[in-house]
């Protein structure tokens, strides 16, 4: 239970019609809710079209009242009515009135001696009963209390005992600031109060005039407020509202949801829903909203949020969502060790949705240096059908080479639409066991009758960069030439790949098909898409004979790579980081440089893999090694 005190310093600046409409938008959000009038002298929440029962009904004043002639608390049920609003959510709201407004009313109220009743008649205690009771009989999500203005010891019951934040709503003058500055002073230096159970304050200017501010006058008068109060965040505001609509006491939650003012409103009941560490709701919010940077904060504020989050994960032990989110946070916040527990303790409760997995197992790689957690993880993403495709790509991309070939009968895999399988394997470049797995998803996918032309030519392209880098040479060079009637009719995709899967089979590269990849690069004098297309055209034309050019493309290909993370290498037909790539467009250049024909890592590594599985097999332990990467 939540306990919020609305509060002004001055009358006329809207605290109980915020108070009602507050009350109403978190019952209408599910919220049970309870709204009290503790303004004793000027009630007026029970004016409000809330369903009250008739003038006789009893409340506070008869409370208490109750408690002096018999020396017991009285069932707190008694004293209150249910509003006829209800929500479909679940939403349920009572009030507790001032008091029985009959003829006598006022004569009852200066009757009552508040200091005696706290310094003989146990009022602190009473009212902590009270308290107890809205938790207990009424199972409350949140209490909301009307106080009286000014300095009173019925404002100090309201706004330092009984709350667990104190909305502070003012019209931006020096009054209210006067008045304001003292009541924030008490409230932060109440002394039966820990800095555990701090209250929290919210600043919401009130009746603020709708115009332009062309003079920063209001911006002035704000930032002292600010200053004398200190806070630094932009307070709320609830503007002037002009509609007849007033004059009724409408509830605009209610009734007119879409307004202004309604929208206004609404923003409070989300700030008091936030600051409530128990509210599901407002706890994601919160966490959401914490992302930022963990520093240049207002002193205090460092300890404040800790000990929210705290509570935040103390109210939602066993919802493995919120615990999600908070490993998240903490993983920003540098706290390895506690968001590795989280993760966990998200997919211990319950939560085993792919996303629980997938942050776990991003945790484990890189931050616990355990590969092995890690690929365990991804794979509990591919067991599940509920995987999204995104979220099917970053399992794969953390899967240990080692349990690549477990994936193609995973359920997520199986339930990629052909689209989606030509994606992954198009991406499946890493390593030849990723392109093995690259293979197995695009076979069906060049099957499907239902595959778009546009989709097949993809499938086709990346089928082929997966027979290169795993060695099936021939089969390469049939896909490629697949359609076309001669090489002078391929696209420059195509004739490059023929020509590096000839290459392979024949030990010599064709001149052929690499003079048509230069033909057709001079014909459309298009900019350098990326690095891999400057190395293959570095490539192609030190085939044709002009070393030249392909030391210009080699300089392109190292330009373009310094930009990009990782690169897909055609002296590898495989994507690998900056650094390699660059060892490789060396290894190009001392080729070119020699002019001397040297076998690119791709053909080699199949002819290592051949000798390693040889009785009479000769390659060096570095060789096997690098048949194996």
């Amino acid at each position: 239970m939540y306990v919020t005190t609305f509060y002004s310093f001055k009358g006329g600046v809207g605290r109980t019609m915020a108070l009602v409409n507050v009350a109403v938008e978190l019952a209408r959000r599910g919220r049970r809710v309870v709204a009290v009038d503790f303004d004793l002298e000027a009630p007026g929440l029970d004016t409000f079209d809330l369903g009250r029962p008739g003038d006789k009904t009893p409340g506070l004043l008869d409370f208490v009242e109750t408690f002096l002639a018999t020396d017991r608390a009285p069932d707190a049920r008694d004293f209150l009515f249910e509003s006829s609003f209800k929500d479909e959510n679940g939403g349920r709201l009572w009030v507790m009135p001032s008091g029985a407004q009959d003829h006598d009313y006022s004569r009852r109220l200066a009757a009552l001696d508040w200091q005696d009743l706290y310094d003989h008649h146990d009022g602190f205690l009473l009212f902590e009963d009270l308290r107890e009771q809205w938790r207990q009989l009424l199972e409350a999500d949140y209490v909301l209390i009307d106080s009286r203005t000014g300095y009173t010891d019925v404002g100090g019951i309201c706004t330092r005992q009984l709350p667990d934040a104190v909305v502070l709503l003012f019209f931006p003058n020096r009054q209210n600031l006067r008045g304001l500055t003292k009541i924030a002073r008490d409230i932060r230096n109440e002394p039966t109060r820990s800095e555990e159970d701090a209250i929290d304050l919210h600043y919401v200017l009130s009746n603020v005039p709708d115009l332009d501010d062309e003079d920063e006058i209001l911006q002035g008068i704000t930032a002292d407020f600010q200053k004398q109060l200190g806070f630094r965040r932009e307070p709320l505001a609830i503007h002037r509202y002009p509609s007849l609509s007033l004059l009724k006491q409408d509830i605009f939650t209610k009734e007119r949801p879409r307004s202004r003012l309604a929208r206004e409103y609404q923003a409070l009941a989300a700030e008091v829903i936030r600051q409530n560490p128990a509210d599901r709701e407002g706890a994601l919010d919160y966490i959401r909203r914490s992302r930022g940077p963990w520093h240049a904060r207002a002193p205090g504020d460092d300890g404040r949020k800790e000990r929210y989050l705290k509570q935040i994960e103390q109210h939602h032990a066993e919802d493995g969502e919120v615990l999600l989110r908070l490993a998240r946070l903490r993983d920003r916040q540098g706290r390895l060790d506690d968001s590795a527990e989280l993760f966990s303790r998200a997919i211990e409760v319950g939560y085993g949705k792919p996303e629980a997995y997938l942050e776990r197992a991003r945790h484990r790689r890189w931050y616990l240096d355990d590969p092995a957690g890690a690929s365990e993880d991804a794979l509990e993403v591919l067991r599940t059908a509920e995987a999204a495709f995104p979220e099917v790509i970053r399992a794969l991309r953390l899967l240990a080479p080692d349990d690549l070939d477990r994936v193609s009968a995973c359920p997520a895999i199986k339930a990629l639409a052909p689209c989606e399988r030509i994606r992954v394997g198009s991406l499946l470049t890493r390593t030849t066991k990723e392109a093995e797995l690259a293979r197995a998803l695009l076979q069906p996918a060049l099957t499907s009758a239902s595959l778009e032309p546009q989709d097949r030519a993809s499938a086709r392209q990346a089928a082929i960069l997966a027979l290169l880098a795993l060695g099936r040479f021939q089969e390469a060079a049939g896909a490629c030439s697949d359609g076309a009637s001669s090489v002078d009719t391929m696209t420059v995709q195509d004739a490059f790949n023929y020509g590096m899967a000839v290459w392979a089979q024949q030990r010599e590269p064709p001149r052929a098909p690499f003079a048509r990849v230069v033909a057709l690069d001079a014909s459309e004098s298009a900019s350098v898409p990326n690095a891999n297309y400057a190395q293959c055209l570095a490539m192609a034309h030190w085939v044709v004979g002009d070393a030249s050019a392909g030391k210009e493309a080699l300089v392109a290909a190292e330009s373009r790579s310094a930009r990009e993370r990782s690169s897909f290498s055609c002296w590898r037909y495989l994507e690998v980081p900056a650094r390699v790539f660059t060892e490789d467009l060396r290894e190009m250049r001392q080729m070119i440089d020699s002019d001397e024909t040297v076998l690119p890592r791709f053909m080699r590594r199949q002819q290592i893999s051949k000798q390693a599985s040889s009785p009479t097999d000769e390659s060096s332990p570095q060789e096997r090694d690098e048949a194996e990467a």
